[in-house]
């Protein structure tokens, strides 16, 4: 059997930026064994699976470790397989997931825009495990559905942070997000997921569901521009909608080739 692949880099202007992910267009779903397999194979920090179903698709992540049940970046390189590879010409592709439909629209000039949930946070008390792991104490602690995050004063101190992996594996949650007021964006980010066996994500399209309502409050509007400062990093455009957010950016393909099982 060969299975068509994809590796798309997402929230990105040209390759070797932004956040790759591995995409298998399906006929039929494998078993959840297969692929998993074939995610831990790919060693990326997602690989999407979807599976074309009337007039929407299925779709499902992998991390090289578990399955989750929401990635954007992962979302956003699927569209992209479809609009530039798989001859879709709809100006909305929908996506039936475990968070439920997500829409992806792509303008004329190639922007990628995601309809995804937006996960409120509330804050915590800030630990000395969490100031431990990330080697510098933030200013406050917060958590929502899925996630920690740790404010810092500034880009500098997010930019400057040298976390501890063994220690950070063992906080819960699926992410550990630190964020700051940008210089040239509304506010940056950095997102750690060791659990997942990728140690800093690049882009965190995900980790924006409660980013974005976040400082949409904290700055007193709905229109934001952020920047994920990773090695590679990538820049989001953001609008807050209440219980749900758009995220929006660029992908471009970097692989095409096949896998044979």
């Amino acid at each position: 059997m060969k299975l068509d692949i994809f590796q798309v880099d997402a929230f990105a202007e040209r390759v070797f930026h932004g956040n790759p992910a591995a995409v298998v267009p399906l006929y039929e779903w494998l078993s959840d064994d297969l692929m998993q397999n074939i995610a831990r194979e790919n060693n990326l920090s997602e690989t999407a699976f979807f599976v074309r179903k009337g007039e929407y698709f299925e779709l499902r992540w992998f991390t090289p470790e578990f399955e989750i049940d929401l990635c954007g970046h992962a979302t956003m390189a699927s569209a992209h397989v479809l609009c530039a590879h798989m001859g879709y010409e709809d100006p909305a592709v929908v996506f039936v997931t475990k968070s439920g439909r997500l829409f992806v629209d792509r303008d004329e000039d190639g922007m990628y825009s995601m309809d995804i949930p937006a996960w409120p946070v509330k804050e915590i008390q800030v630990t000395e495990r969490v100031t431990k792991a990330l080697g510098a104490r933030p200013e406050a602690l917060y958590a929502n559905r899925r996630d920690m995050m740790a404010l810092y004063a500034s880009e500098q101190d997010v930019r400057g942070l040298k976390p501890d992996a063994q220690l950070v594996s063992q906080l819960d949650g699926v992410c550990l997000i630190c964020t700051a007021p940008g210089e040239d964006h509304d506010f940056v980010s950095r997102v750690f997921s060791p659990g997942a066996s990728i140690f800093e994500d690049p882009v965190t399209g995900s980790a924006h569901c409660g980013l974005v309502p976040f400082w949409a409050e904290r700055l007193g509007r709905d229109s934001l521009y952020a920047h994920q400062a990773s090695e590679r990093g990538g820049d989001i455009r953001c609008e807050n909608a209440g219980d749900r957010i758009k995220i929006a950016g660029r992908a471009v393909t970097y692989m095409t080739g096949s896998i044979t099982l």
